[in-house]
């Protein structure tokens, strides 16, 4: 299966424009954005658990990164509400389920061996930074290797004109992002190529979950 798998094209999308599609486990359920391969795949996906739906068993050759944004995520090594980052590792792993239902933004098998150590980020309670312009604040997520990285916008903030070596992934948490492209409001999926070039700006303010330098 392969959807939006050239990472030489930019892929504007809302993911509650998208179809849910079953998974092979009663009352799990995706939103596929990208995708390269069948059930074992390289993929970007928004990922949605009824109460008591659970997943066997299953190992990550190649990591995962999950950023819970409603409800609980459980696995045998504890529950995390909306707002937790998890990165597990390259041949990491475990059995999630949801006790009460949530729903995920999830990557799968595009980490590398300099993810060796499972990173869980809660993103209520981990420290913001400066960012490079004034209303801009970043928050570390993935610590080893190309990170991931959170960042916030205060309503009216600018950014200057720039270039992304190995593109850029963008997915709207919440508010409105925005370019000299398009308006993207919350469930916004961007993905740019290596050295696209855009000015982003948020007027009303926005969290994105972003990814840089992946993409070749």
């Amino acid at each position: 299966m392969d959807i939006h798998s050239d990472y030489s094209k930019r892929v504007v999308l809302n993911h509650q424009d998208l179809p849910w599609i079953s998974s092979p486990s009663v009352g799990i359920e995706r939103r596929m954005l990208d995708r390269q391969g069948d059930e074992v795949a390289r993929a970007t996906s928004i990922v949605r658990y009824e109460a008591g739906a659970k997943f066997p068993t299953h190992t990550h050759e190649f990591g995962e990164e999950i950023l819970v944004l409603d409800g609980v995520f459980c696995d045998e090594t504890g529950n995390y509400p909306a707002g937790t980052y998890i990165m597990n590792p390259p041949g990491s792993s475990h059995a999630p389920f949801s006790e009460k239902g949530c729903t995920l933004f999830v990557k799968l098998r595009h980490l590398g061996p300099e993810q060796i150590e499972r990173e869980i980020v809660d993103t209520h309670s981990a420290p913001w930074f400066q960012g490079m312009v004034p209303g801009l604040t970043v928050m570390p997520l993935m610590r080893q290797g190309a990170g991931s990285t959170l960042v916030r916008w205060a309503p009216q903030t600018y950014f200057n004109p720039h270039k992304h070596y190995g593109g850029e992934e963008i997915f709207v948490v919440d508010g409105v992002f925005e370019d000299e492209h398009g308006r993207y409001p919350a469930g916004s999926w961007i993905r740019s190529p290596h050295m696209s070039l855009h000015q982003p700006f948020s007027k009303e303010g926005c969290t994105i979950f972003v990814k840089t330098g992946h993409l070749i």
